[in-house]
């Protein structure tokens, strides 16, 4: 069976479809974000994840740029994202082949990905196809490595806590006979927006809730409060699993790098959407 590509979703909607213009999105992001950044310090240990928002660059770009000004990133990223679709697996992992972006194509890392499937993780394409919320963070990648970086992309499409703490577990598994020869190799990426389409004063209310439990690495807190609170951080469950699998390996701690809203680009403190750029380091 050939290798599986997977074709860009939002180009041209929440990014450019130009490679120039994407290129130079990207950049003005990191630079805007790298100045505006509210983290100075880079954390004790080494970089294990980041989280980053994944709307329009318009609304989020510079919060991602913020997260990643700055950073020596690793060229081998496991990239955990939120299932806005309903379709597919509820641990799907794109096994194999390549995702394009207009800046040209982005390995899937085979082998990394291999290691990944067992226990509730499955080969699935499905959840995929039309989930925007990986895709829109590659461009970022492609850019700072100079399009080298290798992704495994895995699509989280529960909240069910002991199955998030299976994967992460699952998760740490896989990391940790790589972490024992190079622990700077691989980073985790989650894809997340905050509480979404309430007023901006809701918004960063429930925001700081979760964010919360967020930096002091607590995923069974962190899925409690977003369910009791009526928190819609669409991707608190994959922030779970990679906070499952930190505290497995070791004694993470986090940083905040940015919070904002969509407000900042649209002027609508009415209808709101939270963004934030977490470090977690080990």
């Amino acid at each position: 069976m050939s290798a599986a590509v997977r074709h860009p979703a939002v180009a041209g909607t929440f990014y450019p479809a130009d490679p120039k213009g994407l290129e130079s999105s990207v950049r003005d992001c990191l630079a805007k974000g790298a100045a505006a950044s509210a983290l100075r310090d880079k954390g004790n240990g080494h970089l294990f994840a980041l989280m980053l928002p994944h709307a329009g660059y318009v609304y989020c770009g510079r919060v991602i740029g913020a997260t990643l000004a700055g950073l020596a990133l690793p060229g081998r990223f496991i990239v955990l994202c939120p299932n806005h679709t309903g379709q597919g697996h509820p641990f799907g992992v794109w096994p194999d082949g390549a995702w394009l972006t207009p800046l040209g194509p982005v390995a899937v890392d085979a082998s990394l990905s291999a290691s990944l499937l067992k226990g509730v993780y499955t080969p699935d394409t499905r959840c995929h196809l039309r989930e925007h919320s990986i895709e829109v963070l590659l461009p970022f990648l492609q850019v700072l490595t100079r399009n080298r970086a290798q992704i495994v992309p895995v699509c989280v499409g529960t909240r069910e806590p002991k199955a998030l703490r299976a994967a992460g577990l699952g998760l740490a598994a896989a990391l940790a006979a790589l972490y024992r020869d190079n622990p700077a190799d691989v980073c985790i990426l989650v894809s997340s927006d905050m509480n979404h389409y309430e007023n901006e004063q809701t918004t960063l209310k429930k925001d700081d809730m979760a964010l919360e439990r967020a930096l002091s690495c607590d995923p069974e807190g962190l899925l409690a409060v977003v369910a009791e609170r009526g928190i819609s951080m669409c991707g608190a469950a994959p922030l779970a699993v990679a906070l499952f699998a930190a505290k497995t390996l070791g004694e993470p701690s986090a940083g905040l790098v940015l919070h904002d809203t969509s407000a900042s680009a649209s002027g609508d403190t009415r209808r709101t959407v939270g963004y934030a750029g977490l470090r977690v380091y080990l």
